[in-house]
């Protein structure tokens, strides 16, 4: 089939059908998603050409194995993500460099170029989706197929991690099952001064992976601005972007290298994947992209480059109900069994430290930390109180007293709800450190007044202390109790019980 601006893309369509008979339960997200891959269809501008699909799927299946060394047969949401990638194009007028038959010179011709149409996919999807391998499988399409001198890179918050991506590959030169990889892979790489013919045109290196033929690298990066930016990349893959605490935009440095590649203009086709299951760390910088996705998903923010599969289970409810659980992971079944879901629900009502993990992970239902005290819904934002003059329960945390330690204030109301007032202290030297996502956020809570930078670069708590007790006679607080968490506390409480009295005093151990 040639290009088309009416056709409905195959594996989507075989999707979509299958969602409509009702064979597969979806999200809202995947649903939104959904939505705007129909829009594209209707969308004259935008063209669907099913070779690149087709071609990647035969070169996957014919020459890939598993890390294990098995042959790779696609799984059907595989399909599904790279026909996203591969199957949609658009025309672009660019002024592109002619030169003259007889080499002397040139001159610009105005032409229209096919270019792919997205240059980033974010896949959110719960653990045991194989997303690693899909990852794998991007990079090395685009290392053995893509003629043009490319640089590649695997990032991931640690480098052992992001080598998952690239075990796959150097499995699949060892065992070359293709005959592409029969052909790349013959020859010694111990051949440096003899014949090119008998030299080895694919091999893992201490570099990464390397292809001799196109001169092309893949590479395995640290996740951080520094390490990334600048690379003109053409493909990179983000592994766990969401699961650990990153606190640097690492997918937007990506982005910014990538699109300043030098080359023709057909060239400049670059690409992010970036895959990860949801996290349990907030407001770090993966929060900040998530919102930008959903503006994407909800059409706010109109955005036809990025494709977006974000799976999760539509409310907590449903992690009682197996029938949903295709929601959060569409390999269920095939690469990860039902029973270990089964195991992780009963582990997650049995020990509950690990289930906020288990909902994030498995169910991608974005958690905080390991346990909560308050419900989500407990701590709805309202609109703003003083409290003024009224009787409150004060705690203090002073256990990282060198430079960081937080008061709360907790004012009793009526029909059994609380206020809360905070007041935090860090040292100016603590503010200077902080990375982007956090500072901030950091810089919402000065202004809003619970954050205050005491000068140096260790807390003085008597200077502390003052400050606090300016804070409690200006607001007029009745402080009728302190709890306190006694590691470096005692100075602070000493002098709180010779200037209130030693009533009211407890010791609240933290974590206890």
């Amino acid at each position: 089939m040639a290009l088309s601006n009416t056709a409905t893309p195959i594996y989507y369509g075989r999707f979509r059908d299958a969602v409509m008979r009702g064979e597969i339960p979806v999200n809202k997200e995947i649903s939104m998603e959904m939505n705007r891959i129909d829009e594209l269809i209707k969308n004259p501008g935008f063209y669907y050409d099913d070779e690149a699909i087709n071609g990647f799927i035969a070169y996957c299946e014919e020459e890939l194995t598993l890390t294990n060394g098995e042959p790779l047969y696609l799984l059907d949401h595989f399909k599904l993500w790279a026909e996203q990638i591969f199957g949609w194009y658009y025309f672009v007028d660019r002024s592109v460099y002619v030169p003259n038959p007889d080499g002397h010179g040139g001159r610009y011709v105005k032409k229209s170029i096919l270019k792919r149409l997205v240059n980033k996919q974010y896949l959110i999807v719960g653990r045991g989706a194989a997303k690693s391998m899909y990852g794998s499988c991007i990079q090395s399409f685009f290392l053995n197929v893509d003629t043009s001198t490319t640089n590649q890179v695997a990032t991931a918050p640690t480098m052992r991690q992001a080598e998952e991506v690239i075990s796959p590959i150097r499995t699949s030169i060892t065992r070359a099952r293709g005959p592409l990889f029969k052909f790349l892979t013959e020859g010694s790489l111990q051949n440096t001064t003899g014949s090119k013919a008998n030299r080895v045109k694919l091999a893992s290196t201490k570099k990464g992976v390397e292809n001799f033929l196109t001169g092309s690298l893949l590479e395995v990066r640290p996740m951080t601005i520094d390490k990334l930016q600048g690379l003109r990349v053409k493909v990179a893959t983000v592994d766990e972007w969401l699961s650990g605490d990153i606190r640097e935009d690492v997918i937007g440095a990506l982005e910014q290298s990538a699109s300043q590649e030098q080359g023709s203009a057909e060239n400049n086709d670059w690409l992010i994947v970036a895959i990860s299951s949801e996290g349990t760390v907030r407001n770090g910088s993966g929060d900040t992209i998530k919102m930008e996705l959903m503006d994407i998903l909800k059409g706010d923010y109109y955005n036809p480059h990025v494709s977006i599969w974000w799976y999760k289970l539509d409310s907590i409810d449903e992690v009682a109900n197996p029938e949903m659980w295709l929601k959060a992971n569409p390999g269920l079944g095939k690469t990860v069994t039902y029973e270990t879901y089964q195991l992780d629900v009963e582990r997650a009502e049995q020990a509950p430290a690990t289930r906020n993990d288990i909902l994030a992970k498995r169910f991608g239902i974005p958690m905080e930390g390991y346990t909560y005290y308050f419900t989500y819904e407990e701590t709805l934002c309202h609109r703003k109180r003083d409290y003024w003059g009224m009787p409150c329960a004060l705690g203090a945390d002073l256990s990282q007293g060198d430079d960081f330690c937080a008061f709360t204030f907790l004012f009793p109301l009526r029909n059994g709800a609380f206020g809360i007032k905070t007041r935090n202290y860090i040292t100016s030297n603590t503010l200077a450190k902080l990375p982007g996502a956090m500072r901030i956020k950091y810089e919402e809570f000065i202004k809003e007044g619970s954050l205050m930078v005491l000068e140096g670069t260790v807390l003085d708590m008597m200077e502390v202390y003052e400050d606090l007790d300016d804070h409690i006679v200006k607001s007029e607080y009745d402080v009728r109790c302190l709890g306190f968490d006694p590691y470096n506390a005692r100075e602070f409480v000493e002098r709180w019980e010779s200037e209130n009295g030693p009533f009211g005093i407890e010791k609240v151990r933290l974590g206890a």
